[in-house]
């Protein structure tokens, strides 16, 4: 099952728009659980190669520790103590920002003072209430598979996904209501890369942020990414495109189009995209001659081995590729991040379905060529 809270110690860390002072920051740390006077502590944060980098030092002393300092704008930054696992995130803003922790739980941290870290907190006591019912339908997942009380199984199972939607729903809500804050930015940002919402939700979500928000990096980001999302959203006309096939020669999206096409993104060195071909091909064999076409993007990066996956799997369709692996300029146009990956388009270019495999294409594929 995939993790309920993705990235909770990151992710959560999040805050409003640019609402501090503007004299400087200070972080007071209070540390609890006898850590000893003179261990480091070390204020980090992300370059932009994602590469973590030191900023500042500081030492306990009593129990206590300060940053001081000024950022033109918030930032996400971590605290980490000498001889402890894991870190503390949080927002610097110009303004007074209180740390309290215990060694031993460094996850409960409380922070507050500024605007963007009293939004973080607030949305992290929502989500660990959220989080702790997610532990606790682990635990009794984990002694009913023990025991093997497949009704039970099930049961909890249900009561899993019904939580997801929860958390989902607090998520949403919470980004309404809080239009300013960075918080909000960093949750749908995350849901448009996990695909667990509808891009028409959010794209209300992006509606309702601030002007201030919006013209933030992160919203800047999230715009661009959103209109991507919106030119392959189901219902969308597929964007055109042309590559090369393996003969050299240019062919284009529009020329490819059939009743029913699928536009497949795969590879030669793609286990999974390979091991769905006998299916294509079955499904391309049955409905062919109804009008069914396939037009193949490979995300290879050496020619031979592109044309040899082709011959030994037996793809009979058009096939295009600029050899540029995910730099391929289709797979960019249509943000393709891992494949397999596949589009439905009827007779005028429309994305009617995104990702079947298996007996989900050929459903699709037999109700649209009855």
């Amino acid at each position: 099952m995939k993790t309920l809270f993705y990235a909770t110690a990151v992710i959560l860390a999040l805050a409003s728009c640019n609402r501090g002072g503007s004299g400087g920051f200070q972080i007071a740390g209070s540390l609890r659980g006898d850590v000893a006077d003179g261990t480091q502590v070390i204020l980090r944060k992300s370059d932009a190669q994602f590469q973590t980098v030191d900023i500042d030092t500081a030492t306990v002393t009593g129990g206590l520790f300060v940053f001081e300092g000024n950022v033109a704008e918030p930032e996400l930054h971590y605290v980490y103590i000498e001889g402890l696992r894991g870190g503390i995130p949080l927002i610097v803003e110009n303004g007074t920002i209180s740390v309290n922790a215990h060694k031993d739980s460094l996850q409960l941290v409380a922070i507050s003072g500024t605007p963007q870290n009293e939004a973080y907190s607030e949305y992290l006591e929502g989500a660990r209430a959220l989080a702790e019912q997610r532990t606790s339908i682990n635990n009794d997942l984990r002694a009913a598979m023990m025991t093997q009380d497949s009704v039970m199984i099930l049961a909890l199972r249900d009561e899993f996904f019904e939580l997801q939607d929860r958390m989902t729903n607090f998520e949403k809500e919470f980004a309404g209501e809080h239009p300013d804050a960075l918080i909000t930015a960093l949750i749908v940002d995350r849901l448009l890369e996990s695909g667990a919402v509808a891009i028409a939700d959010i794209d209300n979500l992006y509606q309702g942020f601030s002007d201030t928000l919006k013209n933030s990096a992160l919203g800047k980001s999230i715009g661009e990414k959103l209109e991507t999302a919106k030119r392959t959203a189901i219902g969308a006309k597929a964007p055109d495109f042309s590559g090369p096939r393996p003969d050299g020669s240019e062919l284009a999206l529009r020329d490819a189009l059939g009743k029913v096409t699928l536009v497949d993104f795969w590879a030669g060195w793609c286990r999974p995209c390979r091991a769905e071909n006998p299916n294509i091909v079955a499904v391309y064999n049955k409905y062919k001659d109804k009008g069914f076409k396939v037009l193949g993007v490979s995300l290879d990066r050496n020619a031979d081995e592109w044309k040899r996956a082709i011959a030994d799997d037996g793809l009979v369709w058009e096939h295009v590729s600029h050899i540029a692996y995910f730099e391929d300029e289709i797979a960019r146009l249509y943000n393709i991040r891992a494949i397999p990956a596949s589009f439905v388009l009827d007779e005028n270019g429309i994305i009617v379905a995104k990702d079947l495999r298996g007996p989900a294409l050929e459903a699709k594929i037999a109700e649209m060529l009855p």
